[in-house]
């Protein structure tokens, strides 16, 4: 049995290909080393639906954010470690995930945008460029936490239409103390930030929260794509949440930057699923 994951800083798509051929599936919270212990990802990993499969699965493929460096692959290695002590474990960082399952065995410059943000250039067999992942105090534009910070800024410095302010106070009854208390003192601030993207897409219709997409991606644009050798003539494709409900959006902005948009989808897992399959 062979257990895949693409793992994200807010969520987890888990695939279990089964000795029979038959696949399940399960979408489970996000891991990401870089603000999570070793010791804090096997336990919630054990509370997720992993602890059944602990004697079944032999090797395991997981690609994760944040899972870029030596170490931080060990971190994930060894958490996975505590749970499927006799399976072949392989870590390998998201951007390798998104370049299978969006460029396959073809050249081209993979994306992704969800609740953080990240790029690189794939030759048809391995990433032959990347671009730095700042994260969400210094980088991840056009990342659903780069979005949602800027609308919480525009909220405390109320430079937001009035409508907009106050539908959002009506929905999530957020003051400045409340934002600030959520970015400074409790955990995950990247996801809190992010979670505003969904009220910002649904009143998008209004050109501030539309303008809050479209200079995103175009601040993603400059700071990435526009960075790889020969871009313009390059398929850019896109895997997450942000780029996949607002490939509207997305699209514009990329046709005004003359990119070349060819392949969004929401999550890599199927296309994952797809390639181990035919390695079996």
């Amino acid at each position: 049995m062979i257990l895949i994951a693409d793992s994200g800083s807010s969520k987890t798509d888990w695939r279990v290909i089964h000795r029979d051929g038959k696949i399940s599936q399960h979408r489970g919270v996000g891991f990401n080393p870089y603000y999570m212990t070793s010791e804090e990802m096997a336990i919630q990993m054990r509370h997720d639906f992993l602890v059944n499969l602990e004697n079944e699965i032999e090797e395991i493929f997981f690609y994760g954010a944040g899972c870029s460096a030596p170490d931080r692959k060990a971190e994930v290695s060894s958490a996975l470690g505590t749970i499927f002590k006799h399976a072949k474990i392989h870590v390998d960082h998201d951007l390798a995930a998104a370049a299978h399952a969006t460029c396959g065995h073809k050249s081209g410059i993979a994306c992704i945008l969800g609740t953080g943000s990240n790029s690189c250039d794939y030759d048809g067999k391995n990433i032959v460029a990347t671009r730095p992942a700042a994260g969400y105090i210094l980088g991840d534009e056009g990342g659903g936490c780069y979005v949602g910070r800027k609308f919480l800024t525009d909220f405390i410095h109320e430079e937001m239409p009035g409508k907009i302010r106050e539908a959002a106070i009506e929905r999530f009854h957020i003051t400045q103390n409340i934002i600030q208390d959520h970015v400074y003192r409790q955990p995950f601030p990247s996801r809190y930030m992010a979670s505003f993207c969904r009220f910002i897409s649904e009143n998008k219709a209004d050109p501030y929260c539309y303008g809050l997409y479209y200079n995103s991606f175009k601040d993603f644009f400059a700071k990435h794509v526009f960075k790889y050798e020969d871009c313009h003539n390059k398929p850019v494709n896109f895997v997450g949440s942000i780029a996949y409900y607002n490939s509207d959006i997305l699209r514009k902005a990329a046709a005004d930057s003359g990119i070349n948009v060819n392949i969004i989808i929401e999550s890599p897992i199927a296309g994952l699923t797809l390639y181990h399959q035919e390695l079996l």
